[in-house]
């Protein structure tokens, strides 16, 4: 059993063979896979895919690109989804300072409302940080979500990981993991607890070795596995054994 964390299976670039994804899904032993939102439409896609496929479950939020056309009636509509059936986390939240597509305060002001929202609804977060690292540790020491939650494809120091280990935060490796030049990811693979670790795709981005260059897929988020088990000396099975339960524990399955 692989639970694949982060995946955006509502993306376009699926519409042609969604079907066949499921299938490599199966084939993987892929058996989980959370369709995470960005912002109101793409959260109301991933609870619909929830809600039609038994291995599919659902986090709904706004991504800090998409801070800026969040409005009164977003959180309202965020608020009501976050109560339907298999919706298990808020997010994709967070600050990205790389891109800039909504201003800085304003990102911040989205992800403050957004942890108070994860609140109110029993749910993590699944935190998305882009160049902001330290804006973003100022917000989650002062604003800890109750349920805790996930920093996703984490590409930082180890430095920055026992700060927000010690926050009571999971940590969660991707495609890059698997990428030549990933020094900083693997040795905090190395490092980080086996309790407090899980793995994704982010699919369709992120791509891991060897399938650099194509689309990405949740089937493809056992390779992410494999490279953890051989940093870690681990068994494939034991490694991801290690990640579902730790995905259980987070999200509360």
């Amino acid at each position: 059993m692989i639970w694949d964390t982060h995946a955006h299976l509502d993306d376009p670039r699926y519409q042609g063979d969604f079907q066949g994804v499921l299938d490599n899904m199966a084939r993987a032993h892929i058996t989980r896979v959370t369709n995470v939102g960005y912002d109101l439409p793409s959260s109301e896609r991933s609870v619909r895919l929830a809600h039609q496929y038994d291995a599919v479950y659902a986090a709904v939020g706004v991504h800090p690109h998409d801070a800026q056309g969040a409005a009164e009636e977003t959180w309202e509509s965020l608020t009501q989804l976050a109560r339907e059936d298999k919706v298990i986390a808020w997010g994709e939240i967070g600050l990205d300072y790389y891109r800039d597509l909504s201003p800085r305060k304003i990102q911040q002001e989205v992800f403050i409302r957004q942890i108070e929202l994860a609140d109110q609804a029993g749910l993590p977060i699944i935190i998305h940080n882009r160049d902001a690292h330290q804006d973003l540790l100022e917000i989650v020491k002062a604003h800890t979500p109750k349920k805790g939650g996930v920093f996703h494809c984490y590409s930082g120091s180890w430095e920055m990981a026992k700060l927000i280990l010690n926050l009571g935060f999971y940590i969660s490796f991707a495609g890059p993991l698997t990428f030549k030049n990933a020094r900083h990811t693997v040795e905090v693979a190395e490092k980080v607890p086996l309790d407090r670790f899980l793995v994704e795709t982010d699919s369709p981005y992120l791509t891991p070795e060897p399938y650099r260059g194509k689309r990405n897929e949740p089937a493809y988020v056992r390779q992410v596995v494999e490279r953890f088990a051989t940093i870690r000396g681990l068994e494939v099975e034991e490694a991801a054994r290690l990640a579902f339960e730790n995905g259980n524990r987070l999200f509360g399955l």
